[in-house]
């Protein structure tokens, strides 16, 4: 007698681009597959696991991987890049899916667009359930997509901390995600800034357009906070000019470019990935090209000091911090 068929999902569709969320789909679907699969008394394993490309899958392969063992214990088969798979291949897919095994789950990948798009439609008609994987290319996605990966281990962390582990992970969603699972296991209580800025104090850089990020975007206190702790945990001040030289100039850059023209093109023109050009965007809505000018301006001289020029290169940053608030706030 099998545990609990009842949670047993036939088929399920994992329908994206983004690699580290379809593989995470899949694993998730293979678990709760063979969590129904497994027999109470411990006997069955939850089912044999079959792993294999559409391309590859051969007319016929898939009724066989399905049907009942002899020994009990049903089937898990997973069938990845169905985009790829052959006419045929594809028809049986959408034919099995509306008729399934009754002790097997079936977990089908597929990259998303005009490349067998048909099959998609065909599946969710026959009833396939549907886990959508996209790329998430826009800040506001990248910013969601942290939110959630700290409510789904149980952790509360503050729009500070959120920003500043984007700031210092970047783009890519594993490691977004590894890092979210290592601050939830090793620290207590609401996660904040400085509580990210502990664990990736090694990524200097990162630190210094945290600082450049918050004195873009109007927000004083964030930024003299960043500026102490990245100054106090040896990140060089020259780092800290460079970056702030480097989101002005961003500012500038991007506000020169229309509204319309895609934020991979964009990226590509001025040497930034896409989800950085989503977030300038998003920034430049404080900005007048006036007040751009006069920042850079500010950074420049602040950069001058930091090399020699000045006395106190700690005050040179903070002035040129002021600086870039205070033109921003003229600015509207």
């Amino acid at each position: 007698m099998l545990a609990d068929m009842a949670n047993l999902v036939p088929v399920t569709l994992i329908v994206g681009e983004e690699e580290f969320l379809a593989d995470r789909a899949v694993r998730e679907a293979v678990a709760q597959a063979q969590l129904a699969l497994a027999e109470p008394s411990g006997g069955a394993d939850g089912g044999d696991l079959h792993d294999l490309e559409a391309a590859a899958l051969s007319q016929g392969e898939l009724a066989s991987l399905t049907s009942p063992s002899l020994f009990g214990g049903g089937a898990v088969v997973i069938v990845r890049n169905a985009q790829n798979a052959a006419k045929e291949t594809a028809a049986e897919l959408a034919r099995y899916t509306a008729n399934p095994a009754p002790d097997a789950a079936v977990i089908i990948t597929h990259a998303g667009g005009a490349k067998g798009k048909a099959l998609v439609s065909d599946l969710a008609k026959a009833g396939a359930r549907q886990v959508d994987a996209p790329k998430l290319t826009r800040a506001s996605e990248r910013t969601d997509f942290v939110r959630a990966e700290f409510r789904r281990v149980g952790r509360q962390a503050d729009a500070n901390a959120v920003r500043a582990l984007l700031d210092a992970i970047g783009g890519d969603l594993r490691e977004l995600a590894s890092a979210v699972d290592q601050l939830a296991s090793d620290t207590d209580g609401r996660i904040g800034a400085a509580t990210v800025a502990r664990y990736y104090r090694g990524r200097a850089e990162a630190t210094g357009f945290s600082v450049a990020d918050h004195a873009v975007e109007g927000r004083l206190n964030e930024a003299l906070e960043q500026l102490r702790w990245a100054l106090a945990t040896g990140t060089a001040p020259v780092l800290i000019t460079s970056a702030l030289a480097t989101g002005v100039r961003l500012l500038g850059r991007v506000g020169a470019a229309s509204r319309s023209v895609n934020p991979n093109a964009l990226a590509a023109e001025v040497g930034a990935p896409p989800w950085k050009i989503d977030r300038v965007r998003q920034q430049l809505r404080g900005w007048h090209p006036d007040g751009v000018a006069s920042a850079l301006q500010a950074v420049a001289e602040a950069d001058a000091q930091v090399k020699g020029g000045g006395v106190s290169p700690e005050y040179a940053l903070e002035r040129a911090i002021r600086q870039i608030v205070t033109y921003r706030a003229a600015s509207r």
